[in-house]
């Protein structure tokens, strides 16, 4: 009666042990898979599994909840992937387009991301060395790494025809037999921003005027592209001077640097109209930008490294900071200065919504992606363990009951399945 009564006594005992161990595999201590709320949402917060994706907390970045939506996108848009490989003939081309952050970017890229054989950077000097693990070839196409082996601030007209050309001399291989894949990268900024930045740099003696601007074979002459002054830099430049200048580069850079410009004469004015040219120039810029492997957002640093980090496959080893107190926004300007300067960069401020758009659909479905990765991960690894467990109490009963108790054993299992299946539901319930 007594040894009776202490195998039933055990049954109970068992499911809450089971049951114990079951849910710090669901909920361990140190994982977020579920936690309590006290607010109108309930006692659990869950991600969604619609496109109304509940964000991290970003303390230096601002990402509204839902985003409204302008432009269509296709899954092929958003889903990008890179299988980089490293250890091959893949490259990595830099775009860097001036004042959007690029020299910060590109520091990044050659100081600050884990490699089996890191960037050799030697203190002083400008230029990295980012061979492959075992060969002495470059990985990397960016001014902290080949240098301006394209041109000062190459675009992409430049760096698509160069890049090639380039790359087989420094590594010695003929075009015949080189298989390379190219991946293009750039960054953006909000127009406004990158361009009173550009004054302000141009301001203090900046002037790249020994970029070749290559376009069909041959640079851009001086009648297509006159000075905005005559000596031999604009130092001290007002901004109405700046504003006033009709062959200022700083106009639309951005899409003038990511479009096809030999779809447009290069830097011929005269070969169509102004209207026709803006418009096939801010097509191309979008096409392309679409198409690269990867572009961020000055004002989305911590995104920026993620999507990055999703994109290649790669990972940095310090996170991105976000520094809003630039010389750009320390400017002042009016209204009317503000709204002179978006209709003097009026194709890029189209491009740069269209970019922004499709940065934060990117940003949304890789996470939304990563969330199910981690929960089908997390189930399997759930599923497996349950199994384990399941097996080690059967074959315990077998040792301990003995063949003349079945019937008590089979109870036993029943009732731990009972619980195993009454714990999974509950956590679908947590995760609904």
């Amino acid at each position: 009666m007594e040894e009776k009564f202490n195998r039933l006594l055990f049954v109970p005992i068992a499911a809450v042990l089971f049951l114990m161990i079951g849910y710090q595999y669901v909920c361990p201590a140190d994982s977020n898979t579920c936690y309590f709320r006290g607010d109108e949402n309930g006692l659990f917060q869950r991600y969604s599994s619609g496109y109304d994706f509940v964000y991290p907390d970003d303390a230096d970045e601002d990402l509204p909840s839902k985003i409204t939506t302008k432009f269509n996108f296709t899954e092929r848009d958003l889903d990008r992937h890179v299988d980089f490989n490293i250890r091959g003939d893949d490259v990595m081309v830099f775009l860097h387009i001036q004042k959007t952050g690029g020299t910060t970017f590109g520091r990044h890229l050659v100081k600050n991301i884990q490699l089996e054989q890191p960037c050799d950077c030697m203190p002083g000097q400008r230029k990295c060395t980012c061979h492959r693990p075992g060969k002495a070839e470059s990985w990397l196409f960016s001014r902290f790494s080949t240098g301006w082996s394209c041109g000062l601030h190459a675009d992409w007209t430049e760096l698509t025809s160069c890049v090639p050309v380039v790359m087989n001399k420094r590594d010695k291989k003929s075009a015949q037999k080189s298989k390379r894949n190219f991946y293009y990268i750039t960054m953006l900024r909000d127009p406004v921003s990158r361009y009173l930045s550009e004054w302000k740099h141009v301001q203090r003696g900046a002037t790249w005027k020994t970029a070749l601007h290559m376009c069909g074979g041959h640079p851009a002459t001086q009648d297509e592209l006159p000075a905005c002054y005559s000596g031999d830099d604009w130092t001290g430049v007002p901004l109405a001077d700046f504003l006033n200048c009709p062959s200022n580069l700083a106009n639309n850079r951005q899409v003038r640097m990511l479009a096809d410009l030999s779809l447009v004469g290069c830097y011929n004015m005269s070969s169509m109209s102004e209207l026709e040219r803006g418009q096939v120039l801010l097509a191309s810029a979008k096409a392309n930008l679409r198409n690269m492997a990867f572009y961020g957002l000055t004002e989305f640093q911590r995104k920026t490294q993620y999507l990055f980090e999703r994109t290649f496959g790669l990972h940095f080893i310090r996170a991105f900071t976000q520094i809003n107190s630039t010389r750009a926004a320390s400017v002042g300007i009016s209204e009317k200065v503000r709204w002179r300067i978006e209709g003097l960069n009026a194709l890029d401020v189209e491009l740069y919504e269209y970019a922004k758009e499709l940065f934060l659909r990117r940003y949304q479905y890789q996470r939304q992606q990563q969330h199910q990765e981690e929960r089908l991960r997390r189930r399997q690894l759930r599923q497996h363990r349950q199994r384990l467990h399941r097996t080690y109490w059967a074959q315990l009963f077998r040792l301990g009951a003995g063949a003349e108790e079945d019937e008590d054993q089979n109870e036993v299992i029943n009732t731990l399945e009972e619980v195993a299946t009454t714990e999974d539901y509950s956590s679908q319930v947590v995760r609904w």
